[in-house]
């Protein structure tokens, strides 16, 4: 029984790292498979070019590119703004191909209302002045992916539940939450200072949707999390803004990708049909 797309009038996904072993694309291609969403903001982290490997490039990954080409073929407007483990493309700020559009940040009226998009990296003073010291940091992060997911296969030979090595680390470290909560307020200040009603972060992995308030001014504070541990989206429908999560979504963790309504889609070019397609699209 084929399943017909949710309509949506705008979803934001941060924080993919495709490219990376911890990048959940299965879970990604089948969330995708089931929305129709008027736009779609791609905010950072997409594609993860720091750990950026040919020996790593799983078909799942690619699928998630070509799920994304295929929305925009059947009218979705597809922004893509750059983060920092994305940062080679922001030099191509301004491309537009088709419905596609590569962008640094982005600004939209959301029924009367002002919203900010953009990645939020350059609030990170690491990311700023220790690339470096951030690209260990990713490396390791990864490393640590891996080795939750051995132990994750030992806990349940043994009938226990799954758990999140680097979650666990991030929620209990002081240090660690007080950078989130730093981040935050530094985000929300900067978009209230700009007369914003609206601020949408990626960057720390953490979904959030919250009310801040900065010298008797407030905002709206939201983070569309990750697709490495929370598996989450932001999404904006009848003027009400949610938190999507992949793994409280029963109707989709039972699915498989052959239950939803494939007709037409591009998933089924090869590499060099699907490069041909973004050339048509760049020329007309």
């Amino acid at each position: 029984m084929k399943h017909k797309r949710r309509e949506v009038n705008l979803v934001v996904l941060s924080d993919i790292h495709l490219g990376t072993y911890g990048c959940h694309a299965k879970e990604l291609n089948i969330y995708l498979k089931s929305i129709q969403p008027k736009y779609l903001i791609l905010n950072g982290d997409i594609i993860d070019i720091w750990q950026f490997s040919k020996r790593y490039w799983p078909k799942s990954h690619m699928k998630v590119v070509k799920q994304v080409l295929n929305l925009a073929s059947k009218g979705t407007k597809v922004y893509y703004l750059t983060g920092n483990h994305d940062e080679m493309l922001r030099k191509f700020e301004g491309l537009v191909m088709g419905n596609f559009h590569l962008l640094n940040k982005l600004e939209l009226d959301l029924d009367g209302k002002k919203a900010l998009f953009f990645h939020g990296d350059v609030f990170d003073v690491v990311i700023q002045y220790s690339k470096w010291l951030a690209k260990l940091g990713a490396i390791s992060y990864d490393a640590l992916i891996i080795i939750n997911v051995l132990v994750n296969k030992v806990s349940q030979f043994f009938g226990k539940g799954k758990l999140s090595l680097s979650k666990k680390i991030k929620d209990n470290v002081k240090t660690a939450v007080k950078y989130i909560d730093n981040f935050e307020e530094t985000a929300a200040q900067m978009a209230i200072s700009k007369g914003f009603d609206y601020v949408v972060c990626g960057h720390i992995h953490q979904p959030q949707d919250k009310i801040v308030h900065h010298n008797k001014a407030s905002i709206r504070y939201l983070n569309s999390g990750d697709w490495i541990e929370n598996l989450t989206a932001l999404e904006y429908h009848k003027k009400e803004w949610t938190i999507y999560n992949f793994k409280s979504d029963q109707h989709l963790t039972n699915y498989n990708h052959s239950d939803f309504d494939d007709e037409n889609e591009l998933t089924e070019m090869n590499n060099k049909e699907l490069f041909e397609k973004m050339l048509y699209d760049f020329n007309t």
